[in-house]
């Protein structure tokens, strides 16, 4: 199998539809393993569906992979096959229907002060300050431009942000 060449009409077809770069290199990944595991065949029309079923089961299974990771996985296979052969796999039966709801793990007001003070850099306590306070994903604080904080409104501007949305939060006093 072309494993390359796939790989390449894969990602030129995902840029051309303009995912979210992240978006690309995940897919990317879950591709490359994807098409690493079933080189046996000729090529990827050749694969059956068993074979497909047999690959996530075999990580579910051996590899213990979370929800999220297989959900991951098949959304990039199901591309996969969109993109580079037109054809439509189903294969949502290959992940659970359930949600899986768990509270989120937060830090006690003792923590975040303890992770503030770890640092007497002004610099690395603002962009401390800033993730925590504004909810930030890493990509969106280093994505910040000053022309995004307004300060007399007391937000901030986060551009394309995850799915390539633009958001706004509010700027704390303390912060500020």
């Amino acid at each position: 199998m072309e494993s390359e060449v796939i790989l390449k009409t894969f990602q030129t077809k995902l840029n051309t539809q303009r995912y979210a770069k992240n978006t690309i290199k995940s897919y990317m990944d879950y591709a490359s393993l994807f098409l690493k595991h079933l080189n046996e065949y000729p090529s990827l029309k050749d694969v059956p569906v068993r074979a497909i079923e047999s690959f996530i089961n075999e990580k579910v299974q051996k590899e213990q992979i979370s929800v999220s990771y297989q959900k991951g996985l098949v959304g990039a296979i199901k591309k996969l096959y969109e993109l580079t052969l037109n054809q439509k796999v189903q294969l949502d039966y290959l992940y659970p229907k359930r949600s899986f709801s768990k509270l989120p793990k937060f830090f006690s007001k003792e923590e975040i002060r303890q992770l503030l003070d770890s640092t007497d850099n002004i610099k690395h306590r603002a962009i401390l300050m800033t993730i925590y306070s504004c909810g930030l994903r890493l990509n969106e604080l280093l994505n910040l431009k000053i022309k995004d904080i307004r300060s007399s409104e007391k937000i901030i501007r986060i551009n394309q942000s995850k799915g390539n949305k633009d958001r706004i939060v509010s700027l704390p006093d303390k912060l500020l």
